[in-house]
């Protein structure tokens, strides 16, 4: 996810200290949620071998099933993000989500 390790010393008040037995021993530096996305999408290219908007329309709604999973609707401006990368329109994801939604039992 791109996170950051750095000794305890270095840490800011946002980062993520880890202590063993009382003494800090690490510090996590969490990437901003938007660059957590780019390192997702990223991700699923490799997996899928090819980019992602080379996919056929089944698997990037497979793509969609497992961002939303992962929280990425819940980034600013994640839908656009996602619908540039599978090279389809914002509609289209939209359109993904709901039939998702409109699927499940109730």
């Amino acid at each position: 996810m791109g996170a950051e390790l750095l000794g305890p010393q270095e840490a800011e008040p946002d980062d993520v200290v880890l202590a063993w037995e009382g003494v800090d021993v690490i510090a996590v530096r969490l990437p901003q949620l938007s660059e957590s996305l780019d390192h997702i999408l990223a991700a699923m290219e490799r997996r899928h071998g090819m980019p992602l908007r080379d996919l056929d329309r089944r698997t990037k709604q497979s793509v969609v099933r497992t961002l939303e999973a992962r929280g990425a609707f819940s980034v600013r401006h994640g839908v656009e993000t996602v619908a540039s990368a599978l090279g389809v329109s914002r509609f289209t994801v939209y359109n993904y989500l709901n039939r998702e939604h409109g699927s499940k039992p109730e």
